[in-house]
């Protein structure tokens, strides 16, 4: 199960800069259920997910890099590129890690952030960072199936 918020952002916090980051390709297969395939750094995968906004299934499945670039010829629309910097964040005494993603295609320049949460619970106390900007997590146009 993933349960994750997203929101535009305000300001890019001067800890994007020290981040770990994260090269990102992924292309789409299909969007009803959305089944995609990702690149990450050196990293493969191919990901199920299941209907939802803030919370919906999602499995990973490893590939290889051969695998990847046979599947993502196959893809459906735009492939989106983004570099993930990986920002630790600690919010009322709960550790989270804040995806905070500058997207190159198809939407050049756009940041966005994306935290995930083990429940529902946890997510709906979640209080964002200052530099967060607009909650867009119930916005499918942000859904990067959607872009």
């Amino acid at each position: 199960m993933e349960i994750e918020r997203k929101f535009l952002i305000k300001e890019v916090p001067a800890e994007a800069q020290a981040a770990e980051k994260l090269v990102i390709e992924q292309a789409y297969l299909c969007r009803k259920p959305v089944v995609r395939v990702r690149r990450a750094n050196d990293d493969y995968y191919l990901t199920y997910k299941g209907g939802g906004m803030m919370a919906r299934e999602e499995y990973n499945l490893p590939l290889t890099a051969e695998a990847y670039k046979t599947l993502r010829a196959k893809a459906d629309g735009t492939i989106i590129r983004k570099t993930r910097h990986l920002i630790p964040y600690c919010s009322a005494g709960e550790e989270y890690l804040i995806e905070l993603d500058l997207f190159e295609n198809p939407n050049p320049g756009l940041w966005m952030a994306e935290v995930e949460f083990e429940s529902i619970e946890k997510a709906e106390g979640f209080e964002p960072p200052a530099w967060f900007g607009t909650e867009v997590t119930y916005d499918k146009k942000y859904h990067n199936s959607n872009m």
